[in-house]
Formats: structure tokens, C-alpha cells, sequence
């Protein structure tokens, strides 16, 4: 079904012919308004020109107009010319909108080291159609992805429509994804801003894939105001429940995987721990291949807390799988064939009791299967 995105939002793409497959490989995301934003980006240290831009614009604090977005090619570690391309991709764009270059906003995702091909975006743009539908965007930023992700919200009348793709080079610290947020509600710079960044900590920065990760990724949220103001105690939940539907999508849909993992930490001695405990097991590799071989291995789980740096008495911690109590300061006698089927669910669910106080954190994150290896195996071959 198609998703209509927020009012004054249109969105559009095209085959460029970027990608190999010469499936649909550029996209606009535009504003018909000045709109508020706000950005968090890699933090590797080999970031795209793309990313170097972004933050230039965002410290810059002026309002956006429109993304424009490329699939296939990184356009990372290419040099001097890799930035030339990127500014002249904006170029083009701005061009297209008849809108200012400093309110366009570049992203690329694809194979690192590749010159972009930059003749080709400037060809593709103006074949771009703009509707207000969203499925067209998300489906040309794909890249290993088996699936489009889209999410929405309403609050009191403002929509809130999200655009993601990521399916490995998955990490904290963003990963292998791009997210775009659009809403028409009337928001303040300043205060999207300070919410954003702690949004994001919660949702794209607790998911793990692979434990790797990328040079390009970015989340964004653009408010154009089309709708009008509406309280801010109720938009930033709905914006959170918006990025954190996004974080699981990214994470069901990892290379290879065949389920998605939530990891949940109660009784840490605070949330940063919590949350830190929650990443670390549901990136170990160790119980990540325990999990898609559907064997219920408290050992791993309890391994990988120990690795966290979350603070605990191994004497007082408890572990479920499923709802299937496991260990509790010792090994527990369990139904070792009821829990493999257990967790044979498309989804399975780990809870971690650590005791130590109230902090609670959630992390997602998929088993580790041949698949994975197969299509890193073969990326650029």
C-alpha cells in the first residue's frame, strides 16, 4: 500500500543507470517549504564528502528544502573529485527545484571507492516525478536490502513519515543506513534538534547487524510546519515510536538473516549501561550463530554481558529467552527442545535482569547465518 508522506512533502526516483542492476538507483525528497532540521551522521573517521557536506550545512543552522539521494555508489574515498561530485550532484538538484544549493542536502550509499558517475545523476534528475507517495524514494536507496521500510505516525492531526534503508555494515554509532523523517508539524530548530540526537541514541544507534560500521550514514528529520504547531510533550514520543519501528525493520532485514533479535536489559545501574549490555549481546557473534541454530546457549548471553562493561554480580544476574527462564546466578533446569522451538519465531526476545538498579535499555539486532557471508563474499564480484 502506498504512503503518503506529510503535507507539502513530495518524493520521487528514477533509473539512472548507477547501479548494475539498473534497478531505480536516484531520488529526490523535497519540501515545498523552508523546513527546521536535524542530523546525526557517521562517526567514521573515513566519511564520505557527502557526510562532510551535511554537517557543514547543519552548522551552518539555515532551513532545508530537499534531499537528494543516490544508490549504487558511495562516492567515499575518491578524492578531491569524489567532493567536486558531490557538490555538483547538489548542484544539479538545486538546479531541478529551482531552489538555493546550500538548502539541498546530499546522500550516497553503495560500493566505496568507485567514482560516482556524476554525468548520470545529472541526466537522471530531471526525468524524476514528484508525487506525494514515499514508496518510490524508498525503494531506489536500497541496496543489499530485501525490503523497503516506511513508517508513520500521527499526533493530533501532524504527520510523521519515515524512509530507511540498511541491511549490513550495521553498528552503533549509525551504521550502513539512511533515514530520512519528514513531518509537516511546526517545530522549533533548536528544540528538533536537541530531541534528535537522543532519539536516535535510543533507536538507529542500538541496532547491530554485523558489528561494522559504514562511511555514509545518516538520519534525518525535516519539519516544514505545513500542518501547524502541535505539543511537543506528544510529537517527540510519536517521532521516537516512528525511528524505533525503522531501527527493527533494519534489523529483520540484515544480510542473511531469517529473524530479528530484541535484546532487553532491566536493572542496570543506569540506562547508558543498560543499553550498552543490550548492544553488546545482540552484536556477539557467538550468540548470534547460537541463535539462528535455535540453540538456547545462556552461556554466550552471559559472556558478552561480561564483555559490556556494564556493572554486575554474575551471582544475581537472570537471563530468559522467550519467556523461558534460563539462568539465575546459576544454570536453571529447562525444556532444552521446547526452547529451540521456541525460538524458531521470526522474532525472538532476550531479557536480562541485571539487578544493580533502574536502568533499562533495548537493542535489536538478527542471527548470523551463511547468507551473510555469501552476499559479503561476493559485494563487488
Amino acid at each position: 500500500m502506498a504512503v503518503r508522506l506529510a503535507r507539502g512533502f513530495r518524493a520521487g526516483a528514477t533509473r539512472a543507470g548507477i547501479k548494475p542492476s539498473g534497478k531505480p538507483d536516484l531520488a529526490l525528497l523535497v519540501s515545498g517549504l523552508p523546513a527546521s532540521w536535524a542530523y546525526v551522521a557517521t562517526q567514521n573517521r573515513a566519511a564520505a564528502p557527502s557526510i562532510h557536506r551535511g554537517r557543514a550545512l547543519y552548522a551552518q543552522g539555515e532551513t532545508l528544502r530537499a534531499v537528494v539521494a543516490n544508490a549504487g555508489n558511495a562516492n567515499c574515498a575518491t578524492g578531491e573529485r569524489g567532493f567536486l561530485d558531490d557538490r555538483r550532484m547538489a548542484e544539479a538538484a538545486a538546479l531541478r527545484l529551482g531552489v538555493p544549493v546550500e538548502e539541498v542536502l546530499t546522500a550516497s550509499t553503495g560500493v566505496i571507492g568507485v567514482p560516482l558517475p556524476v554525468e548520470k545523476v545529472e541526466a537522471g534528475l530531471p526525468q524524476i516525478e514528484l508525487s506525494p507517495y514515499a514508496d518510490a524514494f524508498a525503494e531506489a536507496i536500497l541496496t543489499t536490502d530485501l525490503v523497503p521500510k516506511v513508517a508513520e505516525a500521527e499526533v493530533e492531526g501532524a504527520r510523521i513519515v519515515g524512509i530507511a534503508k540498511g541491511s549490513g555494515m550495521i553498528h552503533p554509532n549509525m551504521a550502513t543506513m539512511l533515514a530520512f523523517v519528514v513531518t509537516d508539524a511546526a517545530l522549533p530548530q533548536e528544540a528538533l534538534r536537541e530531541a534528535w540526537r537522543g532519539i536516535v541514541d535510543r533507536t538507529f544507534n542500538q541496532v547491530t547487524v554485523d558489528g561494522d560500521t559504514s562511511t555514509n550514514d545518516l538520519a534525518l528529520v525535516m519539519a516544514n510546519g505545513a500542518y501547524g504547531a502541535v505539543p511537543l510533550e506528544a510529537f517527540f514520543p510519536a517521532l521516537e515510536a516512528v525511528a524505533r519501528e525503522l531501527a527493527r525493520k533494519i534489523a529483520r532485514d540484515g544480510e542473511g538473516a531469517t529473524k530479528l533479535m530484541t535484546v532487553r536489559v532491566v536493572g542496570a545501574a543506569t540506562e547508558e549501561e543498560a543499553r550498552r549490555a543490550a548492544r553488546t549481546i545482540a552484536g556477539s557473534a557467538l550468540w548470534k550463530s547460537a541463535l539462528y541454530g535455535n540453540d538456547p546457549n545462556w552461556g554466550r548471553i552471559l559472556a558478552a554481558l561480561g564483555n559490556s562493561g556494564a556493572r554486575f554480580d554474575p551471582l544475581r544476574v537472570r537471563i530468559q529467552v522467550q519467556g523461558i527462564p534460563l539462568y539465575a546466578g546459576g544454570a536453571l533446569p529447562f525444556d532444552r527442545e521446547a526452547a529451540s522451538q521456541a525460538m524458531r519465531s521470526e522474532e525472538v526476545e532476550i531479557l536480562v535482569d541485571l539487578q544493580e538498579g533502574k536502568g533499562e535499555g533495548v537493542a535489536w539486532g538478527c542471527d548470523l547465518t551463511e547468507g551473510y557471508v555469501r552476499i559479503n563474499a561476493l559485494y563487488t564480484t
